[in-house]
C-alpha cells in the first residue's frame, strides 16, 4: 500500500486552493460585519509600514492652531500691482 500517493502534489495544491478560498470568504464577511464600526480588528486593518502607520493623518497635517488662524487673519499676504 503506498501513502504517499495521497500525498500527490495535485491533492495538495486543491486543497491549498479550498483553504484560500474559505479563508477569503470568511475575512470578507468579517470586513463586511465591520463595514459601520468605529475601530476595526488589527488583522483587518491595513499593513502598509511602521513609519506610515505612526504618520499624522492628512487631518490632523492640516490642523492650524488658534494662534496661527490670527496671523493669517490679520497679516493677510499682500497684493501689488505693477503701472503699465
Amino acid at each position: 500500500l503506498n501513502l504517499c500517493a495521497f500525498c500527490s502534489k495535485v491533492v495538495r495544491t486543491s486543497i491549498a486552493r479550498v483553504l484560500t478560498v474559505i479563508s477569503q470568504k470568511q475575512r470578507a464577511a468579517l470586513r463586511e460585519a465591520y463595514k459601520k464600526k468605529s475601530l476595526l480588528p488589527l488583522d483587518l486593518r491595513p499593513k502598509k509600514t511602521r513609519a506610515i502607520r505612526r504618520r499624522l493623518t492628512k487631518h490632523q497635517l492640516s490642523l492650524k492652531t488658534e494662534r496661527e488662524k490670527k496671523r493669517e487673519k490679520y497679516f493677510p499676504m499682500r497684493k501689488y500691482a505693477i503701472k503699465a
